[in-house]
């Protein structure tokens, strides 16, 4: 009776069922460039080295002139060969650390989490794999793996290039631009020729015995005589010689050779532009791995020192943006609050910290000009060091001072006056404005200093 408490018309998946649910399947270990499904840039080169044996081999090789269709055969043929030897050995070669290569490659790795640890190698050991490696080696993300010397992940061989399969990368690279570069010299003599001088293209013996009865105007040829029917003129010609001769056209023929020269070229330019950039690391003793991080590092460096150089700026600039402080201020000119808006626009707090402060000392000057000679004499007395002089003296002394003090102040716009003994006497108003270059303390004790030495010497004159 269970059967009538089930619920067969559900929609959604049962609690605790895992049918619906996607499955990761766990990381493991790839052992060489075979062990995963081919990428994209292992099929191109496959399909492309097959191609350019066939189109070689079969079509160009057999219609250049003897004794070049031996030299061809020999040299294109060992560098071709001694590729694909190369190219084999890179991809099945395992460049892993050897405990990594002791395991075995169907168990599962543990997932690595970045909220654990930073780096997958740490000190030299690996988090995934478990173990310790060389100072030189990286765990590879597609194959999942730590690899001796690690150089880089190769995409057109599936398989990572370390200490033990670099020299058969390195080889196979060389190769295959040497090849290229015979094939395209072998294409373009083929392409020239074929429209200058075609008879230079038709010396094979399969051409002589193919055309024996011309096809065209059915004129019987005689091998010794006429090996080619001046009828056939450039339009008939035959691949994949000697073994299966196939007719085709003469435009036919230079459609393939364009467009194999042409794949060919961009072919040997990227190889050379890798084995150019290989050849450099070899003689800096780098990895491609090292160049990389290097290049990142200094351009991290280089982001640092242009984000400083914007935020600080030059002197040039700073003398723009701040100007200069004035301390030639003129005691009656305006408080910052009273001048005009244009002038605001160029203070800046140190200018206006300097306002204050001459400000504060043309204040404390005009009330020291403004005091009776009674309020000196007691300002003088409670400043001066000397306590034991006579009233008689200290009153020519606050006469001097005040003197020295009326003449050594100068005002714009200003009346000053100027108290003696009672008696009011204006002073001339001055055209140009005090320059302040000391604090007040300094300037009140030069006044002191100039006093002591009148009153020293009118004590000189009086004793003589």
């Amino acid at each position: 009776m269970r059967c009538c408490d089930q619920h067969l018309r559900r929609t959604e998946p049962a609690p605790g069922s895992s049918c619906n649910e996607p499955v990761t399947p766990a990381p493991r270990s790839r052992r060489n460039g075979w062990s995963a499904r081919p990428t994209t840039q292992q099929l191109v080169s496959y399909f492309t080295y097959i191609y350019l044996v066939v189109v070689g081999f079969g079509i160009y090789i057999p219609l250049l002139p003897s004794p070049w269709d031996s030299l061809a055969y020999g040299h294109l043929g060992f560098f071709f060969v001694l590729h694909l030897v190369a190219h084999i050995a890179a991809v099945l070669i395992d460049p892993a650390e050897p405990i990594v290569r002791a395991r075995n490659y169907a168990s599962t790795l543990p997932t690595f989490d970045k909220s654990q640890h930073a780096h997958v190698i740490l000190d030299l050991h690996c988090k995934i794999c478990d173990i310790d490696v060389g100072p030189r080696a990286k765990h590879c993300k597609a194959c999942n793996k730590c690899v001796t010397d690690f150089d880089h992940h190769c995409k057109y061989m599936n398989n990572c290039v370390g200490r033990r399969n670099y020299w058969f990368f390195f080889v196979a690279v060389v190769t295959a631009a040497i090849g290229m570069f015979l094939l395209l010299l072998i294409v373009l003599f083929i392409i020239v020729e074929h429209s200058l001088n075609p008879a230079i293209l038709r010396t094979a013996p399969q051409f002589q015995d193919y055309f024996h009865t011309c096809m065209s105007c059915g004129t019987v040829l005689s091998v010794q005589s006429v090996p080619v029917c001046p009828g056939l003129n450039n339009l008939t010609w035959l691949v994949f010689l000697p073994l299966a001769p196939v007719h085709t056209s003469s435009a036919g023929l230079l459609v393939v050779s364009c467009f194999t020269f042409l794949l060919t070229l961009v072919f040997l330019v990227v190889v050379i532009h890798l084995l150019g950039f290989h050849i450099f690391l070899l003689s800096k003793k780098l990895t491609t791995y090292e160049y990389i991080m290097k290049k990142r590092q200094e351009e991290k460096d280089r982001d640092l020192e242009l984000g400083e150089k914007q935020s600080r700026p030059t002197s040039a600039e700073s003398s723009k943006t701040q100007p200069s402080v004035d301390v030639s201020v003129d005691c009656e000119s305006p408080l910052p609050s009273q001048a005009s808006q244009s002038s605001m626009e160029y203070q800046d707090e140190r200018r206006e910290l300097a306002l204050r402060i001459s400000m504060a000392m043309c204040a404390e000057l005009k009330r020291l000009g403004s005091m009776t000679g009674a309020q000196w004499h007691e300002w003088y007395r409670n400043t001066s060091p000397s306590k034991d002089m006579t009233p008689g003296e200290d009153l020519s002394i606050c006469d001097t001072g005040l003197k020295a003090l009326g003449e050594s102040l100068s005002w714009t716009g200003l009346q000053q006056v100027v108290v003696v003994d009672g008696e009011q006497s204006r002073e001339k108003s001055a055209e140009a404005a005090p320059i302040i270059q000391q604090p007040l303390a300094s300037s009140v004790l030069a006044v002191e200093q100039q006093l002591s030495m009148d009153t020293r010497s009118e004590s000189a004159l009086s004793q003589q």
